[in-house]
């Protein structure tokens, strides 16, 4: 949930006034307008999907105790109107005691809600002679970043989630990823992907001693720059820097001043985080889903199992299902190449996935025999090429509409 300590509604309110009793009449259309706020701020934290299933949460255990996220109120303008009296109302909802009945609940999951990421801080401390990382050049090199972990301090705090935690850092060589220096912006996102990350922080961190004295104590400056690269768009999104010094008789001011930069930065790059990922997360695709195939329900089956667990997907809607094909309208928040890239990476026991054809509105699939079944799989159809699955791109999944030529890609499973 990206969004401030409290959310402003503007509403109106309406209660019929019984016999002469038009003051109560007129907290009655109080009520009815702040229901109507929190409401409208629960809609704001919430997933389309989530709302419609939790209806009954909504209106049991939110609007029958409404009062207790109205942090400030005012009526505007009240007035009888008709036997009725009508209001309008100004509020501020709290959403942090909003997000914490729906985490104690069970219906929201902050970390769910907010993008996986991936952190890259290189790192130069005043005796080292050039920066330290784990993941280029690393033979040889202790690794321990103050900066990294002021960073996850402030990750950990707003619920961000990370793909790499503590020192458990991964060999990018295992994922055939290569960096061809610190900074390699593609080798990061690669990375990113095979780790399953929404983001990268990839960034530098740098302290020295400087000039300045006052009897023992030295003076020790830092300075760290943060780039946010988002996978989905395959570009850097978010920029930041920041400056910190301290004082200290011993080198123990160098990290003082590291930690302090990282955490303005830090506090700065959740902010815009969530900022971004909120935009994103609205900004969903709906488009048909066909699947077809041999041992068809079964599979639908498995299929929608898996489905479950690709978080992006808003919603999906059967338009058509019959006995050897199913129709779906699905609601995604991506490209439906980013869905089909999604649907790749699931592993299935006694199947495979053919993803036949990609379209700005379309996303066909195909249920194929498992390797591991001796099986021969399906031939593709007239005019496909056949790759093997490739990193997440804008381009990957692409579809001629004048040729209706398209791309397959097979996955073999594990």
């Amino acid at each position: 949930m990206a969004a401030p300590q409290d959310s402003v509604q503007i509403t109106t309110g309406r209660h019929k006034i019984n016999g002469q009793d038009t003051s109560g009449a007129q907290k009655d259309a109080v009520r009815d307008a702040l229901e109507k706020a929190v409401q409208s701020a629960f809609a704001t934290v919430v997933s389309q999907q989530k709302l419609g299933e939790n209806l009954d949460f909504l209106y049991d255990q939110l609007l029958a105790h409404t009062m207790d996220f109205v942090s400030t109120y005012r009526v505007i303008n009240g007035m009888a109107h008709n036997g009725a009296y009508l209001v309008g109302v100004e509020s501020k909802i709290s959403l942090e005691l909003l997000e914490k009945r729906l985490v104690d609940s069970g219906i929201f999951n902050p970390a769910r809600n907010n993008p996986k990421v991936l952190v890259l801080i290189a790192e130069q401390g005043p005796e080292d002679t050039q920066p330290r990382c784990w993941w280029w050049q690393p033979e040889g090199q202790s690794y321990a970043s103050v900066a990294e972990q002021s960073l996850e301090a402030v990750f950990e705090q707003a619920h961000i989630p990370l793909v790499v935690t503590g020192s458990n850092y991964p060999d990018p060589a295992a994922y055939n990823v290569v960096f061809s220096a610190m900074d390699d912006q593609t080798a990061a996102m690669a990375l990113g992907q095979a780790l399953k990350a929404d983001m990268v922080v990839l960034g530098m961190a740098s302290a020295q001693e400087s000039a300045n004295r006052m009897g023992n104590e030295k003076t020790f400056e830092a300075g760290v720059s943060f780039t946010v690269l988002d996978m989905a768009s395959q570009k850097g999104v978010i920029h930041t820097t920041s400056r910190a010094t301290a004082k200290s008789i011993d080198p123990r001011g160098a990290g003082q001043a590291l930690a302090q930069a990282a955490e303005t930065a830090g506090q700065d790059l959740k902010e815009k985080i969530e900022g971004f990922w909120a935009q994103a997360m609205k900004e969903k695709k709906t488009f048909d889903l066909y699947v077809e195939g041999d041992n068809f329900l079964t599979r639908f089956i498995a299929l929608k199992r898996q489905l479950k667990d690709i978080r992006e997907i808003e919603d999906i809607s059967p338009r058509e299902l019959g006995s050897s094909h199913a129709i779906m309208e699905v609601s995604y928040k991506g490209t439906p190449a980013g869905f089909a890239n999604a649907v790749m990476l699931r592993t299935f026991e006694e199947f495979g996935i053919e993803v036949s054809m990609v379209s700005d509105d379309a996303v066909k699939i195909r249920f194929v025999a498992s390797p591991n079944n001796n099986a021969a799989p399906q031939p593709p159809q007239d005019g496909l090429n056949v790759i093997t699955p490739q990193p997440d791109t804008s381009s990957q999944g692409s579809v001629n509409s004048t040729t209706g030529q398209g791309i397959v890609q097979k996955i073999p499973q594990e």
